[in-house]
């Protein structure tokens, strides 16, 4: 690929304090909330299924005098295994949409979990910080740019508070590529001329319809395949790989998206109306073109990683730099799905509590993107999606388990409506 300049680390430094400035949204001020010392962090889990039982069970690991005190779920028999792993009485296990509300008001709670399907993630966080809670939440953050805005505000109110934030995108507190993307940022690689990751896979768990279940409760069973709920793979699972990406670039956002993608393999009503395949070119500052490339299709090569090329070698972001500079990680190696745990607890026992809420919500955002561009077939600038796209796919505030939900039409490119974008620029 040819490009037309190169990121030079002023470039980069340059641009990420732009892109901070560009995108925080403040709230009110509020009190602060620690838990120094010895205390007792005393934690709340909303959403107990796998990912929610595993991160409550890395988080007691991970350092001592944590403790589960309360679980919410939808569904009452996704709370069974946590209830009698961390022996939380009845009393302290809430079930239903509202269960995170009727958590959360719980006034001995430090900390909160938050492992629900993402489309809920923006207005459960909300609600933490409001409730003066820190939280670790799982990634992606939103589904859509109207939630990533929601959890903008969250956490810059988090900061007023004192309130710590920590995201699962545990390669942020993995050594290998802590170590790796200090020694990027240092020249090592020398400056940035491109980039790509991949997130290509065959196919994941899925949740057949059952006699009498509505379409709300199949739908909440079977998030991954539904873009409300999930944002599509490219933002569920592949929002790692771009998050490591922007991570390269120094957290600054693309200046243009261009996407493609489709749905071939999975096409069963069982697989909701989300794509299988996604393409995605982002051209950051200096016109350096990154690749994105996300699959869940059977019988299909495997690749899970990325890597960043710039003027002196390049590297796997994740232990080695090959070049002029030709290194390999030797020090120690630790459970990364722990050691965010760790951090933040740490952070919050220091009284200086983490808070990466605005950047899992940038690289959320970038997943987002190209999700509406392949959909969409079009092209656009990162600064008109932030501004005009008016996308809002948040669940309805007074939304019932009983409630009809049709499935959308899959989005077909050239004819799928990318929300607030011109007309006139819609091509069939």
């Amino acid at each position: 690929m040819m490009h037309k300049q190169k990121l030079t680390r002023r470039d980069l430094l340059k641009g990420s304090a732009l892109a901070a400035g560009s995108l925080v949204l403040t709230g009110p001020a509020g009190h602060l909330a620690r838990a120094q010392g010895s205390d007792t962090i005393r934690v709340g889990v909303v959403g107990c299924g796998g990912r929610g039982s595993g991160a409550a069970h890395d988080c007691v690991n991970s350092s001592p005098g944590v403790k589960i005190v309360a679980l919410a779920d939808a569904f009452s028999d996704r709370l069974q295994k946590l209830k009698t792993d961390f022996e939380v009485p009845e009393d302290r296990c809430f079930v239903g949409l509202d269960a995170y509300k009727k958590l959360m008001a719980l006034d001995d709670i430090n900390m909160v979990i938050l492992a629900t399907p993402p489309g809920f993630r923006p207005v459960q966080l909300a609600e933490a910080i409001k409730q003066g809670k820190h939280v670790f939440m799982e990634k992606p953050v939103a589904v859509c740019p109207a939630g990533v805005k929601v959890v903008i505000e969250a956490s810059e109110l988090a900061k007023t508070k004192g309130l710590g934030i920590v995201a699962g995108t545990q390669r942020r507190h993995q050594a290998e590529y802590v170590e790796t993307m200090k020694r990027v940022q240092d020249g090592a690689i020398g400056d940035i001329v491109s980039a790509q990751c991949y997130w290509n896979m065959g196919g994941l768990w899925c949740h057949k319809r059952q006699p009498n279940e509505s379409d709300v409760e199949w739908q909440l069973r079977n998030w991954l395949y539904f873009t409300w709920l999930s944002g599509d793979h490219i933002t569920e699972q592949h929002v790692h790989n771009i998050d490591v990406v922007n991570w390269g670039f120094g957290d600054i956002l693309p200046e243009t998206v261009h996407g493609i993608g489709g749905r071939q393999y999975r096409t069963g009503e069982e697989y909701g109306h989300i794509f299988d395949h996604f393409g995605v070119e982002f051209s950051y500052p200096g016109d350096v073109r990154t690749i994105s490339t996300c699959r869940q299709i059977e019988g299909t090569k495997g690749n899970v990683s990325e890597r960043i090329v710039g003027t002196k070698g390049w590297t796997n972001c994740h232990g080695a730099i090959e070049g002029e500079n030709r290194w390999r990680y030797r020090g120690p190696r630790t459970n990364p799905y722990v050691q965010e745990h760790t951090d933040l607890i740490k952070s919050i026992r220091e009284g200086e509590p983490l808070n990466e809420g605005v950047r899992i919500a940038n690289s959320t955002l970038c997943a987002i993107m190209g999700r509406e561009s392949a959909y969409s077939r079009q092209q656009f600038k990162t600064s008109w999606f932030t501004s005009r796209c008016t996308l809002d796919l948040q669940p309805s505030a007074d939304l019932q388990l009983s409630d009809s939900m049709p499935v959308p039409e899959v989005a077909i490119p050239g004819q799928y409506a990318l929300a607030g974008f011109p007309k006139r620029n819609r091509r069939g």
